[in-house]
């Protein structure tokens, strides 16, 4: 049944540019019937340049609060009164609430990094995390792997400068025994054979691409024993990084459950409910998905 939009109707939504393959909006508004809460939440195609004027019409019309994807996420620190610790840390606010007349930051892409990793009983105190990539999405997983208390993180990727740029920003959050960079060339075949948790943080693979994965099944092949492999993608369903994974013997991790769960923390944000209904936010996701 359509949901019955009124004056009394709350608003949400996901600021990006472009945003129109957003999932969030099936995600969190399976959620809002679930719960029958009189929210609506959409999205909000918002050019680089308006970033600021859109905030300020946030704040005019009385949004709730807003969700925010690229290429926002740290353009938007200057325009918000406050910004969460797990914010400052990551570099990047996926999730806004409005609290006492002021716009608050966050981040909940490393909870939702975590949720599928502490369902795992392992003991991550003297595990070793290699992390390809140094993006946006590298700094939640790397903001997660500190949090899990791994031993060491490494971050491949094929630019050194940016690379030593990427290293010196986490200099206030890391040590560099915890946090050590390498040129992808160089290092990465030394490094997988470390690895008890092998992250996919690139692009590589994601639809419509989906033949492709930033390692060749000889490169996989090198994981150690009861490895894991994690692949932020959600789209394929499993992308070919995880197949050669599951071929050889890793467990594997999609970014479904990371996109759910962050969802989730951020939907309790908005309505300070703490029974989310996750399932239903899961399931319309999948629907989504194969609905392509």
């Amino acid at each position: 049944m359509q949901k019955l939009i009124t004056g009394k109707t709350k608003l949400l939504g996901v600021v990006g540019y472009p945003v129109e393959h957003s999932l969030s909006p099936a995600i969190h508004n399976a959620a809002i019937q679930k719960l029958r809460l009189d929210w609506v939440y959409v999205p909000f195609p918002v050019k680089p340049e308006k970033l600021q004027a859109a905030i300020e019409g946030f704040s005019a019309i009385g949004v709730v609060g807003f969700s925010v994807t690229i290429p926002h996420k740290q353009a938007i620190l200057p325009y918000l009164s406050a910004i969460e610790p797990i914010a400052q840390a990551v570099g990047a606010v996926n999730t806004v609430v409005r609290k006492e007349d002021k716009w608050v930051g966050t981040n909940t892409d490393v909870e939702g990094f975590l949720a599928p990793l502490q369902t795992l009983a392992r003991d991550w105190s003297e595990k070793v995390a290699v992390i390809l990539g140094n993006g946006g999405a590298a700094r939640a997983a790397i903001a997660g792997c500190h949090k899990l208390g791994c031993r060491e993180i490494h971050v491949v990727g094929r630019n050194v400068r940016r690379l030593q740029e990427f290293r010196h920003s986490w200099c206030n959050f890391l040590s560099a025994a915890n946090l050590k960079v390498h040129c992808w060339d160089d290092e990465l075949l030394q490094l997988i054979p470390q690895a008890n948790l092998l992250v996919n943080t690139t692009p590589v693979g994601m639809y419509p691409k989906v033949e492709e994965s930033p390692l060749s099944l000889e490169e996989m092949a090198l994981l150690p024993p009861e490895a894991i492999a994690y692949d932020l993608i959600y789209n394929p369903n499993p992308t070919k990084f995880l197949q050669q994974a599951q071929q050889v013997g890793a467990t594997a991790i999609d970014g479904l459950e990371m996109l759910v769960q962050q969802g989730a923390v951020a939907f309790k944000i908005w309505s300070q409910i703490e029974n989310v209904p996750v399932d239903v936010m899961r399931q319309a996701l999948r629907e989504n998905l194969a609905r392509g």
